[in-house]
């Protein structure tokens, strides 16, 4: 039978789970599961770490910490802008998630998570930074 590798090709479930037992993503809600090759960039090298070894019809749930998962919240990922730059449809609400272009031309996700008079800000943080997390797994099959 085989098991994950470093170049396997894997189909799975997954759900995320945060410490309080909220689901922040699963393909279970679409009932599609994620296809990806490992090394491919789709996961962290902690959650991939997590795969190797496992066989299809595996069931796992893998506890990570937060800086095993999506990172620590990085203060400087948290920018500040002139909320005249937000106009239109890209007005400014708290709790909206924009892409803003970034240096290198492709749009980069930000949340806005405060507005004080002139003054939006904006976090760059992928949005479960700083957040322990449980990654529930089922490998529906693997190709090496």
């Amino acid at each position: 039978m085989s098991v994950i590798d470093k170049s396997s090709e894997v189909i799975m479930h997954f759900t995320i789970k945060l410490q309080d037992g909220s689901v922040a993503d699963s393909t279970l809600n679409s009932g599609k599961p994620a296809k990806f090759t490992m090394g491919d960039g789709s996961l962290s090298d902690n959650f991939e770490k997590c795969l190797l070894g496992l066989k299809a019809g595996t069931k796992e749930s893998i506890e990570l910490e937060a800086a095993d998962a999506f990172g620590l919240s990085n203060p400087d990922n948290i920018h500040h802008m002139d909320k005249s730059k937000f106009v239109g449809d890209a007005a400014a609400e708290v709790g909206t998630i924009m892409a803003f272009a970034g240096p290198d031309g492709v749009d980069i996700p930000g949340i806005i998570t405060d507005i004080a008079g002139d003054s939006v800000t904006v976090d760059f943080n992928h949005p479960l930074a700083g957040q322990d997390v449980v990654f529930e797994v089922e490998i529906v099959s693997i190709t090496n």
